[in-house]
């Protein structure tokens, strides 16, 4: 007898076509910068037209979330609230959260209307040319880095074990678990994962 297969959800197989187009137009492998390595420090303009360097942040914990509006995962994230609702939790601990786009193909206003549809209440900041990108490793959107107090990256990968949202009180949120340890003064039990998501669009 023949097995059958779940049937995936029309959002679930835009995301798998997205995130598959996304890797065929990545320009070039990447390398992530390790586990316990310096994080790349950066300067990036926001969408109000501020500059944000990492460096401001110096002695703070830091979440990096590489995004993309069109990506069919970073919408599902944004419409659940996932990542607005993490920065929201954390703001009053001392957790400092930035957004970097690092595709070519978004432009400024595309993301300040992101921003404001969103309610963001943390910055976006424009990689268009992918240098940050590039210095992280970031692959997929999204793509998460967390950076300890000490300036050292203290998690890479996926926000949780859920890439369709079909978990439900099964889904390990792998940031929010992350961050609690590290608030903790605890080692982050599971400092790397593999993300998930659509392909990074790097500018040539």
């Amino acid at each position: 007898m023949r097995k059958l297969i779940p049937a995936l959800s029309v959002a679930a197989l835009a995301a798998i076509v997205f995130a598959a187009w996304g890797q065929l137009h990545a320009s070039e492998k990447v390398s992530p910068a390790g586990i316990g390595a310096t994080a790349p420090n950066f300067s990036l303009t926001d969408t109000a037209g501020k500059k944000v360097s990492l460096a401001d942040y110096t002695g703070k914990f830091v979440v990096l979330e590489w995004t993309n509006p069109d990506c069919p995962y970073v919408q599902r994230h944004y419409k659940a609230g996932t990542m607005t609702g993490l920065a929201e939790k954390y703001k009053d601990k001392g957790v400092v959260w930035l957004a970097v786009d690092s595709n070519e193909s978004q432009t400024p206003d595309d993301n300040r209307k992101w921003v404001t549809e969103n309610h963001m209440p943390y910055p976006m900041l424009d990689d268009s040319k992918s240098t940050v990108a590039r210095a992280y490793g970031a692959k997929s959107t999204p793509d998460m880095f967390i950076i300890d107090k000490d300036g050292k990256i203290a998690y890479s990968g996926a926000i949780d074990n859920d890439p369709y949202g079909e978990k439900g009180d099964s889904r390990v949120n792998y940031v929010g678990k992350a961050l609690d340890e590290l608030l903790a003064g605890k080692a982050v039990s599971t400092p790397e994962t593999k993300s998930y998501g659509c392909g990074v669009h790097y500018a040539d």
